[in-house]
């Protein structure tokens, strides 16, 4: 592996190989934000339905009491 990243030009090395990890380091990050928040909105969903119905089954069992 050494072999080959001294093989590489010297313009290689300081500018094509730092913007490629540049550019994959970005990638990765919105990766990272996008399944958080995929997850983060399927959490906030989920919370909002359980919500909703605990408060039907409370209603229904008033409507039932009367």
């Amino acid at each position: 592996m050494a072999e080959l990243w001294k093989s590489l030009p010297s313009w290689v090395r300081n500018i094509v190989v730092p913007i490629l990890v540049l550019v994959l380091a970005w990638n990765l990050i919105w990766f990272v934000v996008g399944v958080v928040g995929t997850l983060i909105a399927l959490l906030l969903k989920a919370l909002v339905l359980v919500g909703v119905a605990a408060a039907v089954v409370i209603l229904v069992k008033k409507a039932a009491k009367s």
